[in-house]
């Protein structure tokens, strides 16, 4: 424990990576108050005096001066304690000085844990302090360069590097060094190796910023966003409503000549976005979800269960299922409901 090597490595950290020396010095002693309890697991009062600068540190002991040593691990007799201060009366608390030299490869490795998860904790704290501001929100960002091998892909973000992974993809999406696209930030995880941004192409939410920036209406809180379902790269069907009974919210979405719906499915591959009217009736909401589709009949036996079963035009069936069930997989994740499509004769065609 007593080397400056490990002073020296952690205060290059500390440079590399901003972290206050303060903050350093506090992980340093929790890592040898564990280390010296191995090694003093009665000791109740132990000291530190580190220097990171002179790489060096001082790890101490408190005892109470007494007459008589009853508890050897925290008193010392008065005796004794004149040998290290002849200053020392009894009632005193003498500090006694550990030779770290002493500490064992356990208590070392144990405490190179502590202090490099004190770190990790440090650096994820400081992502959160950077980027904290980003954190749920559509961020444009340049990509950096492709992975060949895993399909992820790094992007810049602030001067720093983020990996956008395969599985956070839109599939079947073609991304190429130097494009610019825009991604989700979910938040700041901590993985083994380092804190990272999480960002995402995939992400319900990244429907909803960058229809934000697009509709004047929704940014100013006249329509909201009151729910998204979303097969990333193929289609999604957000459910909108307007504060403002001469504001069409559907209409406001789409844009003159579709220009405002359309600008968001560019930024997303051209994945196409149903807009629909949210209710606050179930049946109703359920109705809108199945559009394109027309729905004859909504039947919710018990509101509880969030189960219904809903009748459509025999020419119709297949449309409101969708191809490979889409469409009903899609208004289902919306409402919330579970979703029993029929057709009106009662006998499913083909």
């Amino acid at each position: 424990m007593n080397n400056n090597e490990l002073f020296e490595a952690l205060a290059l950290v500390a440079k590399e990576k901003g972290i206050d020396e303060d903050v350093l010095i506090e992980k340093i002693q929790t890592a040898l108050t564990i280390a010296i309890k191995k090694d003093y697991p009665k000791s109740e009062n132990v000291k530190f005096d580190i220097d990171i600068k002179k790489g060096k540190f001082d790890v101490c002991i408190g005892k109470s001066v007494v007459g008589e040593v009853e508890d050897d691990a925290n008193q010392i007799s008065l005796e004794e304690a004149k040998k290290i201060s002849k200053k020392y009366k009894i009632g005193d608390e003498c500090t006694v000085k550990l030779n770290t030299r002493h500490f064992g490869r356990i208590a070392a490795q144990n405490a190179k844990q502590v202090v490099k998860q004190g770190i990790k904790e440090v650096e994820r704290n400081q992502l959160i302090e950077q980027w904290g501001s980003l954190q749920n929100e559509a961020v444009s960002v340049r990509v950096a360069k492709v992975e060949p091998e895993t399909g992820n892909v790094v992007v810049e973000i602030n001067g720093s590097e983020v990996t956008l992974f395969k599985g956070d993809q839109i599939p079947g999406e073609e991304i190429y060094t130097g494009d610019n696209i825009k991604v989700y930030v979910s938040g700041v995880s901590a993985n083994d190796r380092r804190p990272t941004l999480r960002i995402s192409r995939t992400h319900n939410n990244l429907i909803k910023r960058l229809l934000e920036n697009e509709v004047p209406e929704i940014y100013d809180g006249v329509v909201e966003i009151k729910a998204v379902s979303r097969e990333a790269g193929q289609r999604s069907k957000v459910a909108v409503f307007s504060n403002d009974e001469n504001v069409d919210a559907v209409g406001s979405c789409i844009g003159p000549s579709r220009s405002r719906i359309s600008k968001v499915c560019e930024e997303i591959n051209g994945e196409k976005i149903d807009v629909i009217v949210y209710s606050d009736d179930p049946k109703e909401f359920i109705r809108q979800a199945l559009k394109p589709a027309e729905v004859l009949d909504v039947d919710i036996p018990d509101g509880e269960l969030h189960a219904c079963f809903v009748t459509v035009p025999d020419n119709q069936l297949s449309l409101a299922i969708g191809n490979k069930g889409q469409n009903a997989k899609l208004a289902a994740r919306l409402t919330g409901f579970k979703i029993d499509i029929r057709p009106e004769s009662g006998f499913y065609e083909g």
